[in-house]
């Protein structure tokens, strides 16, 4: 682990209390599973992604914050998807209408699955503490950076630098 990033990651310890075991707070433990409807109709689940980096992003169309970081993440994705990067963009859908929902993902031009949380059981699986919220997952399915609230481009490159292959 960098050092750069292991003192964001004991910044967000002791900024979000851990959840449990299978908290996404738990950092170093294993990401909580889930199976989910995507807004192209079909369903996914985070073990579907095993053996893959995955970049978590939970967000909102009311959500100023997350529009503005969208664009650093669509740049993040579009600069490593060689290295086999996944983003799951998850969509608070418990808290908007879907409509809303799927207008942000057509401006936007998202290039990655989005994924609908009717029910909010994975924001409350993940312990959301607000959005927008991105975790970091390894391939091994290792929770290695939770970043709660917006994130910026140094830090979305910190988050993949602890999840991708070396280059």
């Amino acid at each position: 682990m960098r050092l750069g990033s292991q003192l964001v990651s004991m910044a967000f310890a002791t900024f979000l209390p851990a959840a449990g075991a299978l908290s996404a707070q738990t950092l170093g433990s294993p990401a909580p599973d889930f199976t989910l409807k995507t807004l192209a109709g079909g369903t996914a689940s985070l073990s579907d992604y095993k053996g893959l980096p995955v970049f978590l992003n939970f967000w909102a169309s009311w959500c100023k914050p997350c529009r503005g970081e969208m664009s650093d993440i669509i740049a993040a994705y579009d600069a490593h998807k060689d290295q086999h990067l996944q983003v799951l963009a998850i969509n608070l859908t418990d808290q908007e209408h879907l409509s809303d929902a799927r207008r942000f993902v057509d401006e936007l031009h998202m290039p990655f699955p989005v994924l609908l949380d009717h029910k909010g059981k994975v924001r409350k699986r993940y312990a959301l503490r607000g959005a927008p919220t991105s975790v970091f997952i390894d391939a091994r399915g290792i929770v290695r950076l939770v970043n709660p609230g917006p994130i910026t481009s140094e830090t979305i490159e910190s988050g993949l630098a602890e999840i991708l292959p070396a280059r």
